[in-house]
This record gives C-alpha cells, structure tokens and sequence, in this order.
C-alpha cells in the first residue's frame, strides 16, 4: 500500500521519505541488536504507518528520525497520541538497549506538547540519564527544529540474566 493513489478513502499520497542523519551520526541496526521485537513501529520501512531509521552519535547517544504516516492519525491531520507514544515506548526502550541494558519498559509518561502533523519527518533524541540497580531512566523528546511534540521518561527495569 506505499505509494497508493489519493482517493476518498486515502487521502495522504505515500512518497519516499527522507529519514537522513546529521552528519556526525552513524546508522544504527536496531533489529539486530533486539531481534525482531521491533516490529509494531519499525516493523514496516516503506508502510503507511511509521518510518524509521535510528542513528548513533560521537557520544553513542541514540537518535532516530521517524516519519508518522497516514495510519498514525488520532485528530484530522495529525498524529493519534497512541502513536506518538509507541513511537517513545521503542526509541527510549532501545536506547537503553544500546547503552548495554537489556531491559522492559517499566513505566512510561509521554507529556505531549503540540500536536505531530501527518507525513512530517521529526527526530528523536534519547539518552540514559541513570542506571541504579536494576533501574534505568531514560529521558528523550520528539522535536523538528525549535517545534517539540512529545517529551518522555521511560524508567526501565533490565532483566535477569540477559
């Protein structure tokens, strides 16, 4: 269904999408460090749900830039809440799983700050603020320039024996 007609019942043409780093990130295959876990968000590279494509920076931090398709709508135009969530249930879950903790979501608070416009390109920043124990807080936000939609705690627990 990528690329379908605008119809009545499709509104919103599927076009590449340009999901390109900065310059100074380095692609990061996500899949092959969690399996295929991955597949509710990054499940579908050329769906009409999500796109995404993660990065690293110098610092190893876990960045993402994701597109948020025409299957994301909640209010007319825009991104359903739900959708800006899982999108933070998986970057801020997975930052942790680079960082060295695997690990299971927790708990998480999404505070959503503006409403996402279908089809847009944003980028999500995340990174592992402390780990005591078994508990591992990750902090991240979803922004395109000054604009920031979401931000989110995710305090994740690792898991015995991994």
């Amino acid at each position: 269904m990528a690329n379908a007609p605008v119809n009545d019942l499709n509104p919103y043409p599927c076009t590449p999408v340009d999901l390109s780093g900065e310059a100074d990130w380095v692609a990061f295959d996500a899949p092959s460090l969690v399996g295929e876990s991955l597949r509710f968000v990054s499940g579908e590279p050329d769906g009409d749900r999500f796109r995404v494509r993660y990065y690293r920076d110098s610092e190893k931090h876990l960045h993402a830039r994701i597109w948020f398709g025409p299957e994301t709508e909640g209010p007319p135009g825009h991104a359903h809440g739900g959708a800006v969530a899982a999108v933070m249930d998986e970057a801020l879950g997975l930052a942790a799983w680079a960082a060295g903790y695997p690990i299971v979501v927790g708990n998480l608070n999404v505070s959503f700050r503006t409403m996402l416009p279908l089809q847009k390109v944003v980028t999500v920043e995340s990174r592992v603020v402390s780990a005591e124990g078994r508990k591992v807080m990750v902090h991240g936000r979803i922004f395109c320039g000054e604009a920031v939609y979401a931000e989110g705690e995710c305090l994740c627990i690792t898991i015995p024996g991994r």
